[in-house]
């Protein structure tokens, strides 16, 4: 089961609950909690993360049970319930990017950056995690880097070194 982290009461810089506002009037009244994925997407930009204390605000702001708001963010993989690093390494882990090495990658990056999947390392640049498919089976091993979500493939250990250092040297 997913674990939510508590964290102490959050504020919004003024700049996201504008965001708030014009996300929301797009949608017609009654409707609002239509812009529930795009309002967690800015939220998360801001934060980092969606904190539980988040969640509640955005359920406040849309007039919606904080439940529902757990539900969204907890079910879609690109929510990050807890903290993570500046990057976010995402490897394929389904059957074919399994089959040509995903395994092999996971654990040469636990290795390469010396934490357990979904832990952050201790300069907080890095956090990664194993997320079903991204679409790109021909190609695997893959993987996906947050917060941008660029995509690479056909990846080895050297490919995923050379990855890592250019990340830190930016």
């Amino acid at each position: 089961m997913l674990k939510v982290e508590e964290q102490q009461p959050v504020d919004f810089s003024s700049t996201l609950l504008s965001k708030f506002e014009e996300i929301a009037g797009r949608y017609p009244e009654g409707k609002q909690k239509s812009a529930l994925l795009p309002l967690l997407h800015e939220v998360q930009a801001e934060q980092g993360w969606l904190s539980t204390s988040a969640m509640d605000r955005v359920a406040a702001f849309l007039d919606i049970e904080p439940i529902e708001v757990y539900e969204v963010a907890s079910f879609y993989s690109m929510y990050f319930l807890k903290p993570s690093g500046k990057y976010v390494l995402e490897v394929c882990r389904t059957g074919p990017c399994c089959l040509v090495g995903a395994e092999k990658i996971m654990s040469h990056i636990e290795q390469k950056l010396g934490v357990k999947e979904n832990t952050v390392t201790p300069d907080g640049l890095f956090s990664w995690r194993g997320v079903e498919c991204l679409a790109a089976c021909g190609y695997g091993p893959v993987l996906q880097i947050g917060p941008d979500y660029t995509f690479y493939e056909n990846l080895n250990e050297q490919k995923v070194d050379e990855l890592i250092e250019n990340l830190r040297n930016k």
